[in-house]
């Protein structure tokens, strides 16, 4: 029996010696081919991977369970607005050949225009955030819960900028979703898309970030505004048309972005979608909450990838030493960059020791502060790496926080209704007055004090606060043509008509 066991021990020691010498010259082997082992070839540190990292292995559902019930169902109604001019139309043979001969007809009468999208409730109590292009031009929003209750919401304020916007719903205790951090949000990381495709409501699917920081991701869209920030999530996760102002989630049910668009052909999903990051949706949210309107600080410069460079200007780009960041190709006036010693040609890389490898995540990261804030700016300039310190501004050149824009601030000018008998003596059913002007639009275009205005863009005006909804609205579209078209009269009963250009 002794024998049997120190026979059994020298076979298992022999073995485990055997195996030793074994791996030891395949190691050894692996080392002098040197072409055998990828790790060290290319100078990897070794991993493992973690068993519960596999896809078939990753629950969706707590995460969708959560997120559905702050997901709501955004209606948006614009009132049809009727042209002042006539609605009874002559047929062509009455023109012609005499009443009687032919008729008339009636203009139809123009139908309201209704959008659907969805929100994100944020508070308790009430606040959403959604797409600006979701609720742009509304006159009544409604918003319907996952439980089917319905409210009537207030817009707070929008950005079209980055087409956000802030409503709010009188509503208490109210199923919220928690901001997620999309800075650290990683390419391959697994989202949900939360919204209502198609007035599909509380609909979920699933998908990867396919990138980060994309921008200029509709390039032939038609007029953009220079301060428009794309850095968009790109993910492949479904979203089509009613999905805009729901949530992009990752797996632990916390919001990481706003889906905004989809790049189609078609109009539906193709296989790529955007979402505006949850760092700038709570900076926008907040301001909107705060001031009313954003609080945008800039750096006064013009910038271009260096990827374009090298394709427009390739004899500037082959003599940088970095291929990546924001080219600096001139200043604006006033500009904080200029004064604060960054030049043009210099390279910038990183903002506060966030590195940026784009014009767009340059634009992310200025987009994250206020006038007033000063930041950190890495910059390349030749050979030489610098790191600049810049008092942010906003677009007026100062550090003054901004108010919401409304109608007397912006136009510089003061307003009243007509009284009854006013209105009787002019022969008019409608109609305001200029009270006073101060610098403004309406000095630059020459209105001045006593004009009474009619119509604004064909749109009959009976008191202040229709005027302020009608350029409120106005100032609230995503579009570059923002003019006020004004009909009216002064006191002697001389008529003007005057064009009034909103553009900043």
């Amino acid at each position: 029996m002794k024998n049997v066991w120190k026979l059994f021990v020298v076979i298992t020691l022999a073995g485990i010696v055997s195996a030793g010498i074994a791996v030891g010259t395949y190691s050894y082997l692996n080392k002098k081919n040197g072409n055998n082992n990828v790790t060290e070839v290319f100078n990897q540190p070794v991993r493992f991977a973690a068993i519960g990292s596999a896809a078939e292995n990753t629950d969706f559902t707590q995460a969708a369970e959560n997120s559905v019930h702050a997901v709501v169902h955004i209606k948006s109604t614009a009132k049809a607005v009727s042209s002042s001019r006539s609605q009874r139309y002559v047929d062509p043979f009455e023109f012609f050949f005499g009443p009687g001969n032919g008729g008339s007809f009636q203009r139809p009468e123009p139908q309201p225009r209704t959008g659907f999208g969805s929100g994100v409730i944020i508070s308790t109590d009430g606040y959403i955030v959604t797409n600006n292009h979701v609720v742009e031009g509304a006159d009544e929003i409604s918003v319907s819960l996952n439980d089917n209750k319905s409210y009537t919401a207030k817009l707070i304020g929008a950005d079209p900028e980055t087409d956000i916007a802030l409503i709010k719903i009188e509503a208490k205790d109210l199923s919220v979703m928690p901001f997620g951090d999309s800075e650290k949000l990683k390419v391959g990381e697994w989202v949900l898309a939360v919204g209502n495709p198609f007035n599909l409501t509380s609909t979920v699917t699933a998908g990867i970030v396919s990138a980060k920081g994309r921008g200029n991701v509709f390039p032939n869209a038609g007029s953009r505004s220079q301060m428009k920030v794309e850095s968009f999530i790109q993910t492949d996760a479904a979203v089509n048309p009613g999905n805009s102002g729901g949530a992009l989630v990752n797996t632990k049910g916390e919001l990481v972005g706003i889906n905004t668009a989809i790049y189609s052909e078609t109009g539906n999903f193709a296989g790529y979608s955007f979402a505006v990051p949850i760092s700038i949706v709570s900076k926008v949210a907040t301001d909107l909450k705060q001031y009313g309107t954003v609080q945008r600080a800039i750096l006064g410069v013009t910038i271009q990838d260096i990827g374009v460079l090298q394709q427009v200007k390739p004899e500037v780009a082959e003599k940088l030493k970095v291929t990546e960041g924001a080219y600096v190709t001139g200043f604006s006036e006033r500009s904080s960059a200029k004064g604060a010693g960054i030049e043009e040609g210099d390279v910038i890389t990183a903002i506060n020791d966030v590195k940026v490898k784009n014009v767009s995540q340059l634009q992310e990261q200025i987009s994250l502060y206020s006038p007033g804030n000063k930041v950190k700016v890495s910059v390349q300039r030749g050979s030489d790496k610098k790191i600049i310190t810049v008092d942010l501004k906003n677009r007026q050149g100062n550090t003054d926080l901004l108010k919401s824009s409304s109608a007397a601030e912006l136009l510089g000018a003061a307003f009243v209704p007509l009284e009854e008998a006013k209105l009787k003596q002019y022969g008019i059913s409608s109609g305001i007055q200029v009270s006073g002007v101060t610098a403004g639009k309406f000095k630059e275009v020459g209105i001045t004090k006593g004009y009474i205005i009619m119509l604004v863009n064909e749109q009959k005006i009976a008191s202040p606060e229709e005027f302020d909804s009608i350029v409120d609205k106005i100032l609230r579209t995503s579009s570059d043509d923002k003019v006020l078209f004004i009909k009216g009269f002064y006191p002697n009963g001389k008529a003007k008509y005057y064009a009034v250009d909103l553009n900043e």
